[in-house]
């Protein structure tokens, strides 16, 4: 098992990493909480990582923080959710906003995550409310600033990064107008997209 990687960040288009460690790269898949974290491409990086075993495919998945990668595990055990809705409900809420969310048993606020119906939310509040207390509160915020970058291609970029975390095209249509000024890098054009969806 793979358990972190620390080298250079090569390449990062959301929620797809690139990390050269000594000359071999690694793909991994990131939730957009560890993306916001991320340094500049060129430079070095460290991630906690998550290795999925399918018949079909095996996928490395990686993460800025323990507790990210923590919850990730959590959310695996959880009948119903697999590796995708699991990245995508951390693109949606940090770790401390998850756990604020089953602790007040808010399923609606579950629902607004693409992928999740009632009743999937509904189990992932009974399955995992006895666990939330055993996670670390207090994970900083995604506060890094990200690199400038083209504009045209930070939407499009957005763009697909919000249709593979499972929203609807005609919806990240919408979130990216209300999200968009000029000069917004791609990561924060998604940080903004997904704080829209929470609010609606």
């Amino acid at each position: 098992m793979i358990g972190s990687l620390h080298g250079r960040l090569a390449a990062k288009q959301p929620p797809a990493l690139l990390v050269d460690v000594n000359g071999v790269g690694y793909e991994l898949e990131a939730p957009m909480s560890t993306f916001y974290g991320l340094p500049a491409v060129g430079e070095s990086v460290a991630l906690f990582t998550h290795l999925v075993v399918r018949e079909d495919a095996q996928i490395l998945f990686g993460f800025g923080t323990e507790s990210e990668r923590r919850l990730f595990r959590s959310l695996l055990k959880v009948s119903g959710v697999g590796p995708k809705l699991a990245l995508g409900i951390l693109s949606g809420a940090s770790v401390d906003d998850f756990l604020r969310t089953v602790e007040a048993e808010d399923v609606a606020q579950l629902q607004r995550i693409p992928g999740i119906g009632r009743k999937t939310a509904e189990r992932v509040i009974i399955e995992m409310r006895d666990s939330v207390k055993k996670f670390a509160q207090g994970l900083s915020g995604p506060d890094a600033v990200p690199a400038l970058g083209n504009p045209a291609s930070a939407q499009s970029e957005a763009y697909a990064a919000l249709v593979t975390l499972g929203y609807k095209p005609p919806e990240v249509t919408r979130l990216l107008k209300a999200a968009d000024e000029p000069g917004l890098a791609t990561t924060e054009l998604i940080r903004r997209a997904l704080q829209a969806a929470g609010r609606s």
